[in-house]
């Protein structure tokens, strides 16, 4: 694998199929390290299939991907180790009744715990409190989350933040980790325009510091890799129902 920041992305003929048919196929893809990717298309047409394949979350059925030198679906499981995700529903969701310190911490320590990186820094001079406490503030700005600016600072609950503090908040908990690849569900679902702005404003950021970034969206901004999907049957209701056979079928993590 590369180094914890900055891997590439590459996908040839790159496909899942599902007990119901093909959630996404013929995905072709080539993006450096720091790229912003963006997985556009309709609801319902496999980009969060996608998403969580190009993660390592997902086991493809056709064709190869590469992210970092790791190939999939032979190394997934060092692709999940490199990589982070976001905002995706039904496997990041906060929980409404923490507030946003608890959170916080509660990553910390299961960084502590099973994070591979920060057991290895933790040989440094730094304490490993210091250190969490470096990893969450470094994570909170990357993220353009200020806790200060929030009613009840840390000790906000969840189910009081704004929409786009909540997703703020998703983006800062999986960056806790220093990923390579950061994956990020609905980036403009139930947005403003002028949300939506600050939204692909803080990914290209990311990106730009480093951290590849592949976002899952409507429309694709200006500047980004866009990766387009599309739905293979006639309703998004049926392809929502495609997307939860594949997730059965294949597992997540």
């Amino acid at each position: 694998m590369d180094g914890p920041h900055g891997l590439g992305v590459t996908a040839s003929d790159f496909g899942l199929e599902g007990p119901r048919g093909w959630v996404f196929r013929g995905v072709g893809l080539d993006a450096g390290p720091g790229s912003l990717i963006a997985v556009a298309g309709p609801s319902g047409s496999g980009r969060t299939c996608l998403l969580l394949a190009l993660t390592g979350r997902m086991r493809s059925t056709e064709g190869t991907a590469t992210v970092g030198g790791a190939t999939l679906p032979r190394q997934m499981a060092a692709v999940r180790r490199a990589s982070a995700l976001a905002h995706v529903p039904g496997v990041t969701d906060l929980d409404p009744a923490l507030t946003v310190g608890e959170h916080l911490l509660e990553r910390a320590l299961l960084q502590r715990r099973f994070g591979g990186s920060l057991k290895d820094s933790l040989r440094g001079p730094l304490r490993p409190r210091a250190e969490g406490k470096l990893r969450i503030d470094s994570a909170l700005a990357a993220a353009g989350l200020d806790r200060e600016a929030l009613p009840k600072g840390s000790r906000t609950a969840v189910r009081d933040l704004e929409r786009l503090e909540a997703l703020r908040l998703s983006v800062a908990l999986a960056l806790v980790g220093r990923p390579g690849l950061l994956g990020v569900d609905d980036t403009d679902l139930k947005l403003s325009d002028a949300e939506r702005a600050e939204v692909w404003a803080l990914l290209k950021s990311i990106a730009q510091s480093g951290t590849t970034v592949v976002a899952v969206c409507g429309e694709a901004p200006d500047g980004a890799v866009r990766v387009s999907t599309r739905p293979t049957h006639h309703t998004s209701e049926t392809d929502d129902k495609e997307t939860a056979d594949a997730l059965a079928e294949t597992g997540r993590s």
